[in-house]
């Protein structure tokens, strides 16, 4: 069954008059905005953002969040709310400024009906509000249709999310307990300015999402575990993705410099990096839960690794494996590669190992050669493997 969301993003931020907790930087985005990408990757069919105003932020995060097919609204008032929010599906509450990782916004996400993510009381959670003498509310809860509108209906000038908790307290609400370990941590905080907001990302990111797409040889041995080395750095700094993946285009451009030059190692190791860095643009996605582009900008570094090894070669072989390859990278994309294993995945990376060792030793022409044999190979299987 679907449910909604409702988010709180009205509360000011230690950091600056006028600036709020939502707008916090946080995962490449604003903190409402990572929030509103798990309740949707949960299963939430639509967001609310409750706020007290609209600043030019929350506005640029509703477009964002649109863009990627979210639905989302920005709620001002009560009689909004009670017009938006639905009548027969439950909602998911989510605090004001809260960290909580993905594992918890699934775990709400499985059952119907009231419940609470909760923390023991003690020094780690004291920020958290206080439910009872001995736990307090870790900043996400599941209300049900009845509770959430007999609550609009009283609530006058109250705070929504503090009021639903005392309410879903007082009926009896399923509770989750946060372990001790996630709060010392920092996977599940509530944070108020921008210094907290970078300590928490480190924690939650650290242990974020990892794709689960089946990868090329090459990307799933050597490009994706470099790539994860190098994201939190550069999450860490507020570098987007689009600027690295505009710099891998960038990069793959310059290297068919040197091929054409007749320098194809150092052509061929440019490309490798190219690759790199597009590999590190999906990584930056992936932690900041949206959706990997699957359009043409995820292949334009690639098109530059075929361009490259067909001019490395000489004669037709290096021109039939670049569209081989080509066929082979769009399928490993857009995930039909059927149940092969990532090994038996020959992607233009891959190739390019091959021919830059070849190219240090002086065999380029019949690396090209087994290299064609590994893609047809691969083509094949993927082919045979396929699943009706």
């Amino acid at each position: 069954m679907t449910f909604a969301a409702i988010l709180s993003a009205s509360r000011a931020s230690n950091d600056a008059a006028g600036s709020l907790r939502a707008s916090l930087h946080f995962a490449g985005q604003t903190l409402v905005e990572y929030q509103a990408r798990q309740a949707a990757r949960a299963g939430a069919d639509r967001i609310m953002i409750l706020v007290s105003v609209i600043t030019p932020a929350l506005s640029q995060a509703v477009d964002r969040l649109s863009a990627d097919g979210i639905a989302v609204a920005l709620i001002r008032d009560m009689v909004s709310m009670v017009r938006d929010a639905p009548r027969h599906a439950d909602t998911l509450l989510v605090a004001d400024g809260a960290i909580v990782g993905q594992a918890y916004f699934e775990a709400m996400a499985k059952n119907e009906g009231n419940a609470l993510l909760v923390a023991d009381d003690s020094r780690a959670s004291a920020p958290f509000e206080r439910i009872d003498a001995g736990q307090r509310w870790a900043g996400l809860a599941r209300i049900s249709p009845d509770l959430l509108f007999n609550t609009l209906d009283m609530i006058g000038e109250w705070d929504l999310s503090l009021t639903l908790v005392r309410a879903a307290v007082q009926a009896g609400a399923r509770r989750v307990t946060v372990p001790q370990d996630d709060l010392m941590e920092g996977r599940v905080a509530l944070v108020e300015a921008q210094d907290q907001a970078d300590l928490a990302a480190q924690a939650v990111l650290s242990h974020g999402p990892r794709g689960l797409r089946v990868r090329g040889a090459a990307e799933q041995y050597l490009l994706v575990p470099a790539a994860r080395l190098a994201a939190p750095a550069l999450m860490r700094m507020q570098v987007p993705a689009l600027q690295v993946r505009i710099a891998a285009m960038a990069l793959g451009a310059i290297a068919l410099v040197p091929i054409e030059l007749s320098w194809t190692g150092a052509g061929l190791c440019l490309l490798l990096l190219s690759l790199l860095l597009a590999e590190t643009a999906d990584r930056l996605d992936e932690m900041a839960l949206r959706p990997l582009p699957m359009g043409w900008i995820a292949f334009v570094a690639p098109a530059f690794a075929v361009a490259g090894i067909a001019l490395s070669g000489q004669g037709t072989v290096s021109s039939y494996l670049a569209l081989l390859l080509a066929i082979i990278q769009m399928a490993d994309r857009w995930r039909k590669v059927g149940t092969v294993r990532p090994w038996m995945i020959f992607t233009p990376a891959s190739a390019l190992i091959l021919l830059l060792a070849a190219a240090l030793t002086g065999s380029l022409a019949l690396m090209a050669e087994v290299a064609m044999a590994c893609a047809i190979v691969s083509a094949g299987a993927m082919i045979l493997l396929r699943r009706d």
